[in-house]
């Protein structure tokens, strides 16, 4: 599809409350939902279902707390929650086209309000903006960005596959013992001789990442990656939120772990693991896992995710609310034979190797699809 710059007549300046109107969302306590398909919208996204939906679908649903300037558009009937916002009257325009147009405008209120804990609605309809009414326009340019969108929530799709499918090869093998040439072996006390089963304590070093003063700016905006539970995603993360300078790595407590690093989140988002994919420091909410040989960084993914897997499984209600050094005395985890540790390594690093260059491919994606956005939501470059 062709581009063209030219003066955006059809473009005008008016208050964001005149092209559409935002509402709070509602309160639903986890305790008073039921099990259902309707998506449960907070500021963060979707975080949970109900059997009842409060809006009908299309709609588009933004932080009103917590995660400012984050846009979600939510095809179904849904609930938003209390903690957002959401458009409760699109004035004619076009829904999809209102999720971009928000997602173009809303960053500035975000950093604007970097030090306040929520946003007034009323403040957002006062905001100027810069939008085009004429409809056709509207979904020609929804329809343009939302083709990376649904490249990018392929490639979503197909990294959850290729992971379940790792997870799957681990239970076979390290669970229900159906490794290669598992006949030749006997076994003792449940596990194949020369196996030994033992907690993730026993066998994990477990180090601690730190944060410089987040108020000095020579600290930040460098090119070190430094990782957050706000980065953890999925099962590789590439790229972080927040770059430390040389002199910030310096100033804080962590150091550089290296590429391959099992990153734990310990608090805020508990319990979630990254592997990580370049050098990166780290927050002192998570912890830096190391094994030493025969075991490596992926088995130790899949094996920490099944021990964390079989702790919720017996656990009632939450597992943890904070992970300390002690937790992984709790974490079960099994300790096999180097050779077949390597053969099992063997197998699915080509998994995880494919699983990187689709997280690469949705970044590069993500990169086009934000550069074009401002031009597109302004009118600078017509379809």
């Amino acid at each position: 599809m062709r581009t063209s710059l030219y003066p955006a007549t059809a473009w005008k300046t008016t208050l964001l409350g005149e092209f559409l109107t935002l509402k709070r969302g509602y309160d639903l306590s986890s305790s008073h939902r039921k099990d259902g398909t309707v998506p449960v919208v907070s500021s963060s996204g979707i975080t949970g279902r109900h059997d009842t939906a409060k809006i009908e679908g299309p709609g588009v649903v933004t932080g009103r707390y917590g995660t400012l300037g984050d846009v979600f558009y939510i095809k179904d009937d849904f609930w938003p929650l209390n903690t957002s916002l959401y458009v409760c009257d699109f004035k004619g325009n076009d829904p999809r086209f209102s999720a971009y147009f928000l997602c173009s405008v809303l960053p500035a209120i975000r950093s604007d309000k970097a030090a306040v804990p929520g946003v007034n609605r009323n403040d957002l309809h006062a905001l100027p903006v810069r939008v085009t009414r004429d409809v056709d326009e509207q979904r020609k340019i929804a329809s343009f960005l939302s083709a990376y969108d649904d490249l990018i929530e392929n490639n979503r799709r197909r990294i959850r596959l290729l992971e379940r499918t790792a997870r799957l090869l681990y239970k076979e093998w390290f669970v229900r013992f159906r490794y290669s040439g598992h006949q030749h072996v006997g076994s003792a006390d449940g596990l194949p001789e020369t196996w030994k089963r033992t907690s993730a304590f026993e066998v994990i070093d477990v180090l601690s990442g730190g944060t410089p003063d987040t108020k000095n700016p020579r600290y930040w905006n460098g090119k070190i990656p430094f990782f957050t539970p706000k980065d953890s995603s999925g099962a590789y993360v590439l790229f972080t939120e927040r770059h430390l300078s040389e002199e910030g790595l310096r100033a804080c407590n962590s150091k550089l772990y290296p590429k391959g690093t099992v990153f734990i989140t310990a608090r805020g988002t508990v319990g979630k693991l990254s592997l990580a994919q370049t050098d990166m420091a780290m927050s002192q909410s998570c912890y830096a896992l190391v094994v030493a040989a025969p075991m490596n960084p992926i088995y130790l993914y899949l094996a920490l995710l099944d021990g964390i897997e079989q702790l919720r499984s017996r656990a009632v209600g939450s597992v943890f609310s904070a992970i300390t050094r002690n937790t992984f005395r709790s974490v079960p985890f099994v300790v096999p034979e180097r050779r077949v540790i390597c053969m099992f390594t063997d197998i699915v690093s080509p998994i995880f190797r494919h699983i990187e260059v689709l997280s690469l491919e949705m970044r590069k994606l993500a990169e086009a699809r934000d550069l074009l956005l401002p031009r597109l939501m302004t009118g600078r470059i017509r379809l």
